[in-house]
């Protein structure tokens, strides 16, 4: 995987590049050596991980709704990339209740457009659709989902993530399978609840946590015992990166879907994480918000990642304490020690590589 020189060069598109998994996947393809272009709207929060390791200075930021059709058509025709990693999404399930419409033509309309400007490229390109292991109707079952189990979702985000799944499998049956003799490919990749360092969206709990901190509060605890497959962020990245990868290679891989989640022993209860981070930040605490909510959000959910590591040969490798201590050495240097945002997440880059051994 990722062989030295495979990006070197090569006209990459990431959209929603301001946001947390867009910024880290820029900062490691820039040191994979691709030329990347960016489409996205602001930074959705403040500070933000592209506003601190100023990734502006590494990627060319088009400032674009990604619902905006003719814009992004004629972004894609101008770039016409080698590579285009389409993370632009509206991503926060309590979010998508109060603005239900926004995320629809977010998630899928957005989608939509992406793969609808792929069709006017006369050039090989790799596609990678990213969604969400909420595409899934999620049964809260002991055992994780496979690539072929139904799609569904309840809630606004969770469905909208499995309607941009129907909406990729419909454009690669349609427009981009061999009988069509298109020279674009494309997959899906299908990922989870992530952390690490730089994500300051609200309604995550490690941010939350952080945030209450730094402003020596307490942090409020909402589903205690819910459980996540919480994951690092590194962790699907390397997995985007390897199907791409291997999508270029291999046509036969062109329209299909990949899970990339965590270790199967990663679920952890929401208090377990809260525990662990506070043994190490000073001066922590937090406190059970018993308030009922009446936001809707699954308890239980995991994926099985058999294809991907038949396929592509990629698994998991971070267990939850090394998780947990990536997360817990970025935001602590950022607050505390000052080493720069960019070169931290290098580093730690770096060191995800030599433990995967790529």
């Amino acid at each position: 995987m990722y062989k030295n020189q495979f990006f070197l060069n090569k006209k990459v598109l990431i959209t929603g590049n301001t946001g947390f998994k867009g910024s880290w996947l820029s900062i490691w393809l820039n040191l994979l050596g691709a030329k990347l272009y960016g489409l996205a709207l602001e930074p959705p929060t403040h500070p933000s991980l592209f506003e601190e390791a100023r990734l502006n200075k590494i990627i060319e930021n088009n400032k674009i709704d990604i619902r905006d059709f003719k814009k992004v058509k004629d972004l894609v025709i101008d770039i016409q990339p080698d590579y285009v990693f389409h993370l632009a999404a509206q991503p926060i399930v309590k979010y998508s209740y109060l603005h239900p419409v926004e995320t629809w033509q977010t998630n899928v309309l957005g989608t939509v457009n992406i793969l609808e400007s792929l069709r006017f490229l006369n050039k090989k390109c790799i596609g990678i659709i990213i969604t969400s292991d909420k595409c899934y109707e999620n049964l809260e079952w002991e055992w994780g989902y496979r690539e072929t189990d139904r799609l569904g979702g309840s809630d606004p985000y969770s469905a909208s993530k499995g309607s941009a799944e129907l909406a990729f499998s419909s454009y690669h049956k349609s427009f981009f399978s061999k009988n069509y003799m298109s020279k674009v490919r494309i997959a899906s990749a299908r990922a989870g609840n992530v952390i690490g360092g730089g994500d300051w969206a609200e309604n995550r709990i490690i941010p939350d946590c952080i945030k209450s901190w730094i402003e020596n509060l307490p942090a409020q605890i909402k589903s205690p015992n819910s459980t996540r497959p919480f994951q690092h962020v590194l962790e699907p990245l390397s997995g985007y990166i390897s199907l791409a990868e291997k999508l270029s290679i291999n046509g036969k891989l062109s329209g299909q879907s990949f899970n990339f989640g965590p270790l199967s022993n990663s679920n952890h209860k929401v208090i377990d994480i809260v525990k662990k981070l506070s043994k190490s930040w000073k001066n922590s605490s937090w406190e059970i918000n018993k308030g009922e909510s009446k936001i809707s959000e699954a308890k239980l959910l995991k994926l099985n990642c058999d294809k991907a590591l038949s396929l592509l040969k990629w698994e998991p490798t971070l267990d939850f304490e090394k998780t947990m201590e990536l997360t817990f050495d970025w935001y602590y240097n950022y607050y505390y020690e000052k080493i720069s945002s960019f070169d931290k997440c290098c580093s730690q880059i770096k060191e995800y590589k030599s433990i995967k051994d790529l």
